[in-house]
């Protein structure tokens, strides 16, 4: 199970995004869960991010909802962690 990391643009977009569409807070949720237990889980249809996001991560929580990460190493524990940066629609995060 890899940790889960929020970075403060992942909380604002958030907030946001489930103020906009609560609908949405259940497949967001269960998308982190299988993030953190599977990164590459064939439902999150999880790819690597090219251009101005190069280095980033994506998955999908829903039909137009994604999640933008990072994997990272903590320098302290030497754990793999994954940096939660945004989420939102397709058009909103890319």
């Amino acid at each position: 199970m890899t940790t889960l990391v929020w970075g403060s643009s992942f909380k604002r977009a958030l907030r946001k995004t489930i103020r906009r569409r609560p609908e949405l807070r259940e497949q967001i949720e269960q998308a982190l869960r299988r993030l953190s237990a599977d990164p590459f889980d064939p439902i999150l249809r999880t790819h690597k991010l090219k251009g101005g996001l190069a280095g980033t991560w994506a998955c999908t929580a829903e039909y137009d909802c994604r999640i933008i990460f990072e994997f990272e190493v903590n320098p302290d524990t030497g754990q793999d962690e994954i940096l939660l940066i945004d989420v939102g629609t397709h058009d909103e995060v890319y």
